[in-house]
């Protein structure tokens, strides 16, 4: 914005307007709202974008109010015909128009939007990029099957991060693995409505009914036995599959209901089936093992 012949006051206007937009707007994004103490619909919208502004400042959002009647050449040169008028910048440059957004909705649909598609820096995604590992090391954890460590490792993550939902979510699985599962269903019950909509959360919810229907210290061998007497025993294969679930030995559990599957799909209206997918979905349906054993469920149905 260059200030070659401009007004001294004009000229002020520009080092501000540098100062409070566009050099905040090379790593955050800064929303302008142009407005006037006579606006009526200005006093309306300002505390919806208030609020949303202060709700996304942990995520690179900052808001800047210009009132028109003291910066008209700064409304001029946005070309400000009518207001409120309110834009998105970002190094500098106008990349939205959030004139038309009226609810708190609306702006967070619109932001959501932005933000996913620029380099943003904020104390979120710097959080982010710290969690990753560490959510990592729980996963990893939880599958080797040392859930009381990854129950610490999930617990420390989320006093770091209390509405981390891929926290919450790992946290309630390890309870779900060491039979706390009234535990792991008094915590969802305490979970906001929009928290506990989250994937990480329903794969949490999955493992507590995945717990509720498998028995611990069931004796494996004489399910064994049974299966090796009668191959068609269902009922003797779903049980060896949920003892194996409670040992933490999903392959072998997983290996129980396919061959189920493989001898009668439709038993029980497709028990087995069900059992299986409710597996993936604690284990999480982009893992590599379940891709595996996705592949070897299809192998069974389209064969």
């Amino acid at each position: 914005m260059a200030t070659l012949g401009l007004s001294e006051k004009d000229k002020q206007a520009v080092a501000e307007f540098r100062r409070d937009v566009v050099d905040p707007s090379q790593t955050k994004l800064v929303i302008v709202d142009f407005w006037a103490e006579w606006c009526g619909p200005c006093k309306q919208l300002s505390p919806v974008i208030e609020k949303i502004a202060a709700e996304y400042a942990d995520r690179g959002v900052l808001l800047v109010k210009i009132n028109v009647d003291e910066n008209r050449f700064i409304a001029s040169q946005f070309r400000v015909q009518s207001i409120p008028t309110v834009y998105a910048i970002f190094q500098g440059q106008p990349v939205a128009d959030l004139t038309q957004a009226r609810t708190e909705g609306q702006y967070r649909q619109m932001l959501d939007q932005i933000l996913a598609q620029l380099p943003i820096e904020s104390e979120a995604s710097q959080l982010a990029q710290d969690l990753a590992p560490l959510l990592a090391m729980g996963e990893e954890v939880l599958a080797s099957g040392d859930h009381e460590r990854a129950l610490s490792v999930f617990s420390q993550i989320i006093d770091m991060a209390p509405d981390n939902a891929e926290a919450i979510g790992g946290l309630i699985r390890a309870l779900a693995a060491l039979g706390q599962a009234d535990e792991a269903e008094a915590m969802l019950a305490e979970l906001p409505p929009e928290l506990a909509k989250d994937p990480a959360i329903e794969r949490g919810r999955a493992a507590i009914a995945l717990a509720r229907s498998v028995t611990p210290g069931v004796d494996i061998a004489p399910l064994k036995a049974r299966v090796e007497a009668n191959p068609d025993d269902h009922e003797a294969l779903f049980e060896l599959s949920s003892a194996h679930m409670a040992n933490g030995d999903r392959d072998a559990a997983a290996d129980a209901l396919l061959t189920s599957i493989a001898r009668d799909r439709a038993w029980e209206d497709g028990k087995a089936r069900g059992q299986l997918l409710q597996l993936f979905e604690v284990v999480g349906l982009e893992d590599p093992w379940v891709a595996a054993q996705r592949r070897k469920l299809s192998a069974i149905l389209f064969a």
